[in-house]
């Protein structure tokens, strides 16, 4: 008999342990699920074991060590905490290419396109935000070392091993890889509020060396590519503050961010710019496209090309019926 079941199990495991579990034959089942237990599983396998499980009721000794390989005892709070603490960690992780990896890997399973997404978010929204605010409090201390502000004695020696720029550059990436994780979850609208009102970071940005100061214009950028994208939806006040705040940093920064690009799409950045000043009202709009005109006449491709978007914003402004008008008036 027993020879006879090994046999049925290499030929055709899975359908044999649904007959086998359809007539109770409770020997065949037996050796089936020891060594359904030994075995690596296929996902598809995975689930055709999930289903049978479904259907089918065994004793608790017969599926214990296959069932602990298919459920958690609290699957929801143990993803959620997993979760949590891989991002925290990622955060910290000192090895470049090990970041790089990791931080590809969880924002894979947790975008909302992954097979693994189920009915709920497996890190919540304030887990990210906590995060977040860590990641920038570490900025302004980084940005204060690097203005001057804090003397490098006071700097943990662990730190100061590090060139500074490449510890300014490692927290803005982490600071980006939340934002796109956020846009992605469409809970990214009270980042644009947090980066617009980044008052210490705005003061030492422009007393700071430029080689420096560019690393904070790569987190608006992402946030200006969301919004001209249509990724990132927010309230027109939250917009407003933002280009307030970061557009002529932005102006200044523009020629560093095209020589260390980083992975930054430059037309995208300049199309969505464009994109984004024209959703706020006119009165800002020519605000911010007269700035423009003036950098980009002094300093040409050291400026971005927001010509098209300055173009449509002229039609709307000044429409061909109050040109007309104005002709006749003269």
């Amino acid at each position: 008999m027993s020879s006879t079941i090994c046999l049925l199990i290499q030929q055709d495991l899975w359908n044999y342990d649904q007959v086998s579990a359809g007539i109770m034959f409770t020997k065949g089942v037996l050796s089936c699920l020891k060594y359904l237990e030994a075995i690596p599983w296929t996902e598809e396998e995975e689930d055709r074991l999930r289903n049978l499980f479904a259907v089918f009721k065994f004793d608790e000794t017969t599926t214990q060590d296959i069932l602990a390989r298919l459920h958690l005892l609290s699957p929801e709070d143990s993803k959620q905490n997993l979760a949590r603490q891989l991002v925290w960690s990622i955060t910290t992780c000192a090895d470049a290419n090990a970041r790089n990896e990791l931080k590809s890997l969880v924002k894979g399973l947790l975008c909302k396109s992954s097979v693994y997404e189920k009915d709920q978010h497996d890190l919540n929204k304030e887990d990210l935000y906590d995060v977040c605010q860590s990641c920038l409090g570490s900025l302004v201390r980084l940005m204060e070392e690097a203005s001057g502000i804090i003397s490098p004695g006071k700097v943990a020696k662990k730190e100061t091993s590090k060139p500074l720029i490449g510890r300014i550059s490692r927290q803005v990436d982490n600071i980006n890889w939340l934002l796109e994780i956020l846009v992605d979850q469409q809970i990214g609208e009270e980042f644009v509020d947090m980066w617009a009102h980044q008052g210490e970071l705005l003061s030492m940005h422009g007393s700071a060396s430029p080689m420096v100061r560019y690393e904070l214009s790569r987190v608006s950028a992402i946030l200006f590519i969301a919004m001209g994208t249509r990724k990132l939806h927010c309230r027109s006040e939250a917009r407003a503050a933002l280009l307030q705040a970061w557009f002529g940093p932005m102006l200044l920064d523009f020629g560093w961010l095209q020589r260390c690009k980083k992975g930054l799409d430059m037309k995208a950045l300049e199309e969505a710019m464009g994109q984004t000043l024209l959703t706020l009202p006119l009165k800002q709009q020519d605000e911010l496209f007269t700035e423009w005109f003036r950098y980009f006449s002094k300093h040409g491709t050291e400026c971005p090309n927001l010509c098209k978007a300055f173009q449509i914003w002229w039609r709307r402004s000044f429409p061909r019926g109050s040109e007309t008008h104005a002709v006749e008036s003269r």
